[in-house]
This record gives C-alpha cells, sequence and structure tokens, in this order.
C-alpha cells in the first residue's frame, strides 16, 4: 500500500476543506464539506465564514429559506446538518431513516411510562396526524403556534431523571423530532436571529415542492461514503462507522461498491477512492479559526494526526468540538468570544511568527465581522469558559 504522511493529510485537509483558499459561495463549501454541521445554530455561519470569501449570514439565509438550494436536516450520528437539496435524499437514505424504528418506540415508551397514554403508539399516531394538519393549515409554523392547535403537545415529559442535565420538555419537542426524523417536516427560519435554534415548521412537500427523492439505501449509502472519502479520505474504518454512525456490515459494503483502495496512514489503513490516489502539494501556509463542532474538527474519530494532545482541552466529554485554532493542517489553540465583543485566542503550542501574525490576522477579521452579535457555543470546554471570561485589560 502506498503510505500517505500526516503531512500529506493535512494538505489534502487544506485544500479540500476550503481552509487554505476560499470558496466562491456558501452553496459551493457546503457541497465540498458533505454538510455542515448545525446543532449549534452559530456552527454552521461562523463554518461557512471561515471558508467562503466574504461571507454575511443573509449569504446562507437566502440559500436555506428563499432558493431552498440548501436545506437543515437530520442526518448521521442524529445529528442536526445544513446539506445541499441534492444530497438530502441521499443522506436520508444511508443515515436518517435507520433512526425512526428507535426514535418511535423511545417516544411510544414515554408516552406510556408516564402515564400520558395506555396505547402510547395509537395516541402518537393520532397527535402525529393533527400535527401536520395544524401545520399543512398554517404552512409553517412554530412549535408554540402547534400547541395552540394541537392542546396533546402541551404535555411535559420527564427526561434525565437523576441528571444533572435532567428536567422536562413539552411533547411538542419529540413528536416534532420525530416527524422531522421520518423526512415528514422540515425546519424553516428560526424564530429571533441567525443565533437562534427555536425553528419554525413546514411540511417537507410544502416546503421543498414534493418528497425527497426515493434512493435504494446500498445506492445512497455508496454515494455518501464516496463524498466523504473524496474530502475527508484517507480515513479508516473506525472514522468511517463513527462518522456516519453505520454499522460494520454497512460499511463494509459502501466500501466494497465504491471500490476503496486501501492506503498506509502510519500503520493503519485508511481508505481513498480508486481515482485519488496521486500525492498532492502543500499549499501555502494558512491560519483560520473554526468554531465549535466544525465539520473539520469532527470530520475523523482518530484525531492525533491533526488534533495532537489538544484533546482534552478542546473537547467536553461527550465528545463534542471548542471553537479551535488552525494552522497548516493542524489544532494549535483555541478561541472564545467575550461578553465584550472581543476574540480572545490562546496557542497551546509554539508555532512561528509569520504563523502567529496569520492567526491574529484571522481572530481580528472575526472579531470585526461578529460586530454586535454575541455567541456562546452550546457545548462548552474549560479553556473556551477561562478565555471568554478574560476582562478587558485596558
Amino acid at each position: 500500500m502506498r503510505k500517505v504522511s500526516v503531512a500529506e493529510r493535512r494538505a489534502r485537509l487544506a485544500l479540500r476543506h476550503d481552509l487554505s483558499a476560499p470558496a466562491a459561495s456558501v452553496a459551493t463549501t457546503t457541497s465540498d464539506m458533505v454538510a455542515l454541521h448545525s446543532s449549534d445554530p452559530v456552527t454552521v455561519y461562523l463554518s461557512a465564514f471561515a471558508r467562503v470569501r466574504g461571507f454575511a449570514p443573509p449569504d446562507l439565509e437566502r440559500a436555506l429559506y428563499e432558493r431552498k438550494t440548501l436545506v437543515r436536516m437530520l442526518g448521521m450520528r442524529r445529528t442536526l446538518f445544513v446539506v445541499p437539496l441534492r444530497t438530502a435524499a441521499v443522506m436520508d437514505e444511508a443515515c436518517t431513516k435507520a433512526l425512526v424504528a428507535a426514535q418511535r418506540r423511545r417516544l411510544i415508551t414515554m408516552i406510556e411510562g408516564q402515564g400520558i397514554a395506555k396505547d402510547g403508539a395509537r395516541w402518537l399516531d393520532r397527535v402525529s396526524a393533527r400535527t401536520l394538519e395544524a401545520l399543512r393549515a398554517r404552512r409553517e409554523a412554530a412549535a408554540v403556534e402547534l400547541t395552540h392547535d394541537v392542546p396533546q403537545l402541551a404535555k411535559k415529559l420527564t427526561i434525565g431523571q437523576g441528571k444533572t442535565w435532567g428536567g422536562q420538555v413539552g411533547l411538542s419537542t419529540r413528536v416534532l423530532f420525530l416527524l422531522a426524523t421520518e423526512g415528514r417536516i422540515v425546519r424553516t427560519r428560526p424564530r429571533g436571529t441567525w443565533v437562534s435554534g427555536q425553528y419554525r415548521w413546514a411540511e417537507i412537500e410544502t416546503w421543498l415542492g414534493g418528497p425527497l427523492p426515493a434512493r435504494p439505501r446500498r445506492e445512497a449509502s455508496a454515494e455518501l461514503l464516496r463524498r466523504w472519502l473524496h474530502t475527508f479520505g484517507p480515513g479508516t474504518t473506525t472514522d468511517i462507522r463513527w462518522w456516519t454512525g453505520w454499522t460494520s456490515a454497512q460499511t463494509k459494503q459502501a466500501l466494497a461498491d465504491v471500490d476503496a483502495e486501501g492506503v498506509d496512514v502510519g500503520g493503519a489503513t485508511g481508505f481513498v477512492l480508486p481515482d485519488d490516489k496521486d500525492p498532492v502539494e502543500p499549499p501555502d501556509a494558512w491560519a483560520r479559526l473554526l468554531p465549535g463542532l466544525d465539520p473539520t474538527t469532527m470530520g475523523w474519530k482518530e484525531r492525533d494526526w491533526y488534533l495532537g494532545a489538544h484533546a482534552g482541552r478542546l473537547f467536553d466529554r461527550n465528545g463534542n468540538a471548542a471553537p479551535t485554532v488552525w494552522a497548516d493542517g493542524r489544532v494549535v489553540g483555541g478561541w472564545a468570544q467575550t461578553p465584550d465583543g472581543r476574540v480572545i485566542v490562546e496557542l497551546l503550542e509554539k508555532v512561528s511568527r509569520p504563523t502567529r501574525l496569520q492567526v491574529e490576522e484571522e481572530r481580528g477579521r472575526l472579531e470585526a465581522w461578529f460586530g454586535d452579535t454575541r455567541v456562546v457555543p452550546r457545548f462548552r470546554t474549560p479553556l473556551e469558559r477561562q478565555l471568554a471570561e478574560q476582562r478587558d485589560a485596558s
């Protein structure tokens, strides 16, 4: 097998993740990255800012809500993504549909176990049908509006009993989540600004003009893997299974269907597409500030080749990435925004003076871009909190 060095993997990352040179549009970079993480609503905007020339929030909003060339939907690992419309059906068939049965069983168990209905399945089917009718009548609605139309959605469920994160959630949250997982509804505009995660909803056929096209699961899995390998390859089976949430059998079949070829990535076997074996030349030096949950930081399970020894300071206990500072294909630090709007950077390893200057340029660019907007990552780490709490020495 051909050996792919760490330096070459970092060069591939820089070139194919639109980090060493900006993309022309948010649609281009979303396609280049396969999908942009959107569990934290801020992530997708900051991921685009880092990769797209002259990006502003309305650019993404027009693509999502006016042209509808991008769509926000559940996908790999039960995670929310923004994807190109042409990728939506692929992701839905390859990943999302496999989540439906377990999510439905879980919700029915909660409905019955917490005394809402003896026959949870029947109750859920009836409330789901009424919710869809209400949404069809309104065309687009927030959860609170649908709860007014379907009072059963106002009932409460207790989650995480005995846990620090436990509490109560409205049934509307769970019912809408299930309907979205089933591909029947879709998240539309947020109720607030672009930093808000409280979305309105619409029937997918109303919003997109029709259902997502049907794709055979095996064909969709191969297509999704082909796109991932082009952007993230070489990757190991551990990386692929983690990113997709697939079983070993589904992963093995997809690798065979795309004729993936093995390469040596430091004593382990990584995979690339059969027409993607040639070495790549490293780009010019570069630096970027990426948000928490950025698709580059979250792109692989085995991260030592770009993360080094920094996982403990830049990931929380559940594996969620904090905002990171990147230089030449590796993570070199973290960053945060303070309540007064400053962007604070902390480098976690020594870098050259030219790299420090590039990082400072990116820090200033991001601080100016934020303007009056303030953001707090949904998943926080000790380093991010420490930086965010720094006071202005002046």
